[in-house]
């Protein structure tokens, strides 16, 4: 796989929407995030077990994404597998689905003015009330400088 993840068509957008809907079907689990804010940098985490499946927003902002394990990732129309630690350049206007073969961390970095994690999520996102992180019953690890924090 290429270090590069492109923006997606408006087709290819449309089909990873219509993969999330089957996929909302499915039993759902809870997923922990692990935000970081600092240093105008936002870290996003979640952590993947072995045939967990995470289904992306619209993400609106180029981003770095650091992929450590094992899936299969919905690029476009193109399912790619990437195995062991691999850091990406990713552009904007992509939706991702990620399948963990084996467990698997992935984490989202981009650079911003957000003073709080609702702002960079309202940042890198126009969709972000179907968050994960903003479910009713989610867990929220929150490091902002030097502290840590649960939402």
């Amino acid at each position: 796989m290429k270090d590069l993840i492109p923006s997606m068509s408006c087709e290819d957008i449309s089909f990873a929407c219509e993969m999330e809907k089957y996929i909302s079907t499915l039993d759902q689990i809870d997923i922990p995030t692990f935000h970081t804010l600092h240093a105008g940098v936002y870290t996003r985490t979640i952590h993947l077990d072995v045939g967990q499946v995470a289904s992306g927003v619209i993400i609106s902002v180029p981003t770095t994404l650091i992929v450590n394990g094992h899936i299969r990732l919905l690029i476009g129309e193109e399912v790619v597998e990437t195995k062991g630690f691999n850091v990406f350049i990713a552009e904007a206007n992509r939706k991702q689905i990620a399948l963990a073969i084996e467990p698997t961390t992935i984490t989202m970095i981009f650079k911003t003015d957000a003073k709080n994690i609702t702002e960079a999520e309202n940042e890198f996102t126009n969709e972000p009330e179907k968050l994960a992180s903003r479910l009713p019953n989610a867990v929220n690890k929150i490091k902002q400088g030097a502290l840590l924090c649960q939402e």
